[in-house]
């Protein structure tokens, strides 16, 4: 088939150069500038060098603005979008004879939009996975052709499940165009009473706020991994960075907050809405990372117990 191609970083890179490699013909691409968010310079894949190395015509935009004419005359039976960051218009979608095949790395209709591993492992989802649906007039909300899930482990960080998903997305693009192509469209049905949309994560996102729970806590911060930026709590009113964590074995009560005792190899933080009953664990913080980059041991930054770790400077 010939295919127009919509995609944007290290997904839209892998599903390219799946396309690249398959039996269809790639006749344009289209791609964003590129960001300085600070979670699209993290998999930054360069989408428009992959096409420009392949003589592949590449067209930039932040926004699908005066394509109708350039897709025309390109005269493509599908399109293909990965991780494109804004809205595509009807005029747009529905132009190939074939329709648009959008891929989404979240299992959907739960955790439709943006950041959905990060959403997906704070909440404690059993699996991740990817989705290839049809494009409709709502984001992320279009009739499945192929979904594709992994297990989500106990001690999994995103960064684990972002690698272990990008391996669907090339398999998962050419079935789903191998499905397209026998001419099949009794596609399932998003059920709307399931659906989620989140939006991009930022900054304030990784703030810890030390009434959630232990494991709650815990999963923000496998969550925020190295490269993204750190789950944050402040000490002494510097910014600290908690790079890795477990929920402690004993039950450890007071206010949230509290630099209480030492357990196993991290220092407990009393955390919990409910702390003050002393029924619930305590965040075991195990290394931590100060604002000039330096990692430590949470036993040796942490050297005397007592004193807060705060939502904000104190």
């Amino acid at each position: 088939m010939r295919v127009v191609m919509f995609g944007y970083q290290t997904w839209g890179h892998r599903t390219l150069q799946a396309l690249l490699d398959s039996e269809h013909e790639v006749a344009l691409v289209v791609t964003h500038p590129p960001s300085e968010h600070a979670y699209e310079k993290i998999w930054d894949d360069s989408v428009a060098e992959l096409a420009e190395k392949h003589g592949v015509p590449v067209l930039i935009r932040s926004r699908p603005d005066d394509l109708v004419e350039p897709l025309r005359a390109v005269d493509p039976d599908v399109i293909v979008a990965t991780n494109w960051r804004t809205w595509i218009p009807p005029e747009v979608f529905n132009l190939p004879r074939l329709g648009t095949l959008n891929v989404h790395d979240s299992l959907l209709p739960a955790y439709a939009g943006f950041s959905p591993l990060i959403w997906a492992l704070i909440n404690g989802e059993p699996e991740v996975g990817v989705t290839a649906h049809m494009m409709d007039e709502v984001l992320d909300a279009g009739d499945i052709v192929i979904q594709r899930s992994v297990p989500v482990g106990p001690t999994d960080t995103t960064t684990d499940l972002f690698y272990r998903t990008l391996e669907l997305f090339g398999p998962i693009t050419t079935d789903g165009l191998a499905l397209i192509a026998t001419g099949r469209t009794d596609w399932v049905k998003q059920d709307r009473s399931k659906a989620s949309f989140f939006h991009k994560r930022s900054i304030e996102d990784s703030r810890i706020d030390w009434t959630w729970t232990a494991a709650e806590i815990e999963r923000l911060v496998r969550a925020q991994s190295d490269p993204y930026p750190n789950a944050f709590t402040y000490h002494r009113g510097e910014r600290l960075r908690v790079v890795s964590a477990a929920v402690s074995e004993g039950r450890y009560g007071g206010t949230p907050g509290r630099i209480f005792i030492r357990e196993g190899d991290g220092v407990v933080i009393v955390a919990g809405a409910d702390a003050r009953r002393g029924r619930d664990p305590g965040l075991v913080v195990r290394r931590v990372r100060t604002e000039d980059g330096t990692e430590h041991a949470a036993t040796d930054y942490f050297r005397t117990m007592g004193g807060y770790l705060t939502n904000h400077p104190a």
